[in-house]
């Protein structure tokens, strides 16, 4: 019962946000009583907490499937831009920057996980594409990987892009594009505007 509340929770919080899902909610979606659900979880941010390491472990599995079963690592992030969205691009009620304003703490420890999770495989990524002659062979991969992640960070930082102002799609789609034009093989340091 536990696991179901998890993932009730988890679609409707993604669906209309976090702020916006009352226990009421979810024990009415479920026809269960919210006695049933302070069983599991003292209290709604619990619950969060518990949907969103739900929905960060579902999108690394995801996206590490993704990067170990493609050889091109370009193709690749444009597969995974398309889970991002999925998850992240909700315009109407914004579940990411609703957990950034109202549940920071939560937010911070996602954070803090997406690297550790992620990064071998991002960078294990990088170097078929330098085997492969895609990227330029002399890439620190290392260096690069913390730059993603860095800069993916940023993309929902809520006040460098308010939500209001900007589509989480399109962010995405022109920051990989960036990020990979500056990775190719036949790109050199003059080419991008480096000296």
């Amino acid at each position: 019962m536990e696991k179901e509340i998890v993932q009730k929770a988890a679609y409707l919080f993604l669906q209309f946000g976090y702020k916006s899902v009352t226990m009421d909610d979810l024990a009415e979606q479920m026809r269960i009583s919210k006695k049933t659900i302070y069983t599991f979880f003292d209290d709604k941010t619990s619950l969060i907490r518990a949907s969103v390491w739900y929905i960060f472990d579902e999108v690394k599995t995801k996206i590490i499937s993704v990067q170990e079963s493609m050889d091109n690592p370009i193709e690749a992030l444009y597969e995974i831009k398309k889970i991002a969205v999925d998850v992240l691009g909700n315009k109407d009620k914004s579940p990411q920057y609703q957990l950034q304003k109202y549940y920071p703490s939560i937010y911070n420890e996602i954070r803090k996980k997406e690297l550790s999770a992620l990064g071998d495989s991002f960078e294990m990524s990088l170097k078929k594409g330098m085997k492969s002659g895609l990227f330029r062979p002399s890439l620190d991969t290392h260096f690069i990987t913390l730059i993603y992640f860095n800069g993916f960070r940023g993309l929902r930082d809520i006040e460098l892009f308010p939500p209001e102002e900007y589509d989480i799609d399109q962010i995405i789609g022109k920051f990989i594009a960036v990020s990979y034009t500056h990775l190719r093989a036949h790109e050199t340091p003059e080419h991008l505007g480096c000296r």
